[in-house]
């Protein structure tokens, strides 16, 4: 493919979620775009990231209601899984996606390049030995699986989310070190997979990031479910032996398992791609930027998991956006990341949406919080789950913080993250009717109760 003879408006480098968002709306605006990729447009989440992962947790969750029928009374069995058709169904869910994406490049007459860019001026990108020029240059080139000094992968024994999602058999057992969202929803499939699983978490706690309650009620209900987790404690060592891995903890632990995921988190993609050379500044790998994921060159900005912002794609999808919509010369408002919403899509799901206790306590000094367990919710009753809403109010003010706990509680954080970046007040949510009997009443009946009105619950 040639190069187009003048310069585009817009050169982006990766066609992740950050990437293609940006590339999406730059030529809803007119912007003449061009979209570089090394490998498949939809970058990580689709391909190895939330959109496999969360299918593997589907499957899980059917093995659930198959194996426990019976407190349904319903008289059903679990025959086995059958790994194969597990990840085709997977990647049928990804192909489906999949081809979809490349049809929206190609009605949005994306220039779409495919091979491996790099960054070779502020204006240009270098591919296959072809050089496109831009007035401006989005950088989008993603992460991936970080591993811990001293641990070898071998993406058979010691394997990072990527080898895991390859899989052809289910493993007697696992040790998952990092009990973030990674390594929790990980734990979660393989166990409702019926692998016996151990967590390893450096942090007082699993999904650290989350509020404290909230990781308290998700430790709970794993050791329901027999998920082991060791917390506050580091790996000093890993090895493989013939039949699977010792992991030897600082304490003086030893684990031993048929395979090892490695799940600490994911480091930017930036190193060998021309960023230092062009003089883009950085820290530990991530590029840095302002409100409006600016770098310190005026002709290049990064969104997604290049920039220390939240790893999440809807993240990257919102950043990529503002980029589009500044380089087009619309004045788009920076992002509010405490109103992002947050979901580990385990079993029970963790969301949340705005401030943590620990943080609102830092910015407002004293806050009222309130808890409501879904005990008192009719529909959490009927699926079985167990869990609570717990809010966060800042004095005399609006609920500055939403987290939930429970099966599928991530369908209920939209509502919750309006009521955040709308800055509602508790009597605003108390005077909704929610629908009955659904989970979403729970939010509901927390405002009430946060609002001095209990329904369901011992005020």
């Amino acid at each position: 493919m040639t190069a187009p003879a003048s310069p585009a408006d817009l050169v982006i480098l990766g066609g992740g979620s950050g990437g293609y968002a940006a590339a999406f709306r730059a030529s809803e605006l007119g912007l003449n775009v061009v979209l570089i990729e090394k490998d498949k447009v939809g970058g990580t989440c689709l391909h190895r990231g939330c959109i496999p992962t969360k299918a593997l947790l589907h499957a899980g969750e059917v093995a659930d209601l198959a194996r426990e029928g019976e407190q349904f009374g319903v008289k059903t069995s679990l025959a086995g899984i059958d790994m194969d058709g597990v990840n085709n169904y997977k990647n049928g869910v990804v192909s489906k996606l999949y081809k979809g994406l490349q049809g929206l490049v190609k009605a949005r007459k994306i220039t779409y390049v495919e091979g491996e860019g790099r960054l070779t001026s502020p204006t240009t990108v270098e591919v296959n030995g072809q050089s496109y020029e831009g007035k401006h240059v989005l950088l989008a080139t993603g992460s991936y699986p970080r591993t811990l000094p001293g641990i070898e992968l071998d993406g058979t024994k010691v394997i990072t989310s990527e080898d895991a999602l390859e899989l052809d058999r289910v493993p007697s057992s696992a040790i998952v070190l990092g009990g973030g969202v990674i390594g929790c929803e990980f734990a979660s499939a393989w166990k409702s997979f019926g692998v016996d699983v151990t967590i390893v978490e450096a942090l007082p706690h699993l999904v650290p990031l989350e509020d404290e309650s909230s990781s308290k009620l998700l430790e709970r209900a794993f050791r329901r479910r027999k998920i082991g987790f060791e917390l506050g404690s580091r790996v000093s060592g890993v090895q493989t032996t013939e039949n699977g891995v010792k992991v030897t903890l600082e304490n003086g632990k030893e684990l031993e398992a048929e395979l090892v995921l490695v799940a600490v988190g994911r480091g930017p993609v930036s190193s060998g791609i021309g960023y230092e050379e062009v003089g883009v500044a950085m820290e530990r790998g991530y590029v840095l930027v302002d409100e409006y994921m600016r770098t310190n060159i005026p002709t290049i900005s990064a969104v997604g998991d290049l920039v220390p912002t939240l790893q999440l794609a809807h993240v990257g999808f919102g950043e990529g956006i503002l980029v589009a919509e500044r380089v087009a010369g619309l004045e788009p408002a920076p992002i509010d990341y405490a109103g992002v919403p947050r979901i580990t899509y385990s079993d029970p799901e963790v969301a949340s949406v705005g401030l943590t206790e620990a943080q609102a306590k830092e910015k407002y000094g004293e806050v009222k919080t309130l808890t409501y367990d879904l005990a008192g919710n009719g529909r959490s009753q009927i699926l079985k789950t167990t869990g609570a809403v717990k809010l966060i109010q800042a004095p005399d003010g609006p609920v500055v913080g939403i987290h939930m706990v429970g099966g599928h509680v991530g369908e209920l954080i939209a509502e919750a993250q309006l009521i955040y970046n709308w800055e509602a007040e508790a009597d605003d949510v108390a005077s909704l009717i929610h629908p009955h009997p659904t989970q979403s009443e729970a939010l509901g009946e927390a405002h009430l109760a946060l609002a001095g009105k209990p329904l369901h619950v011992h005020g």
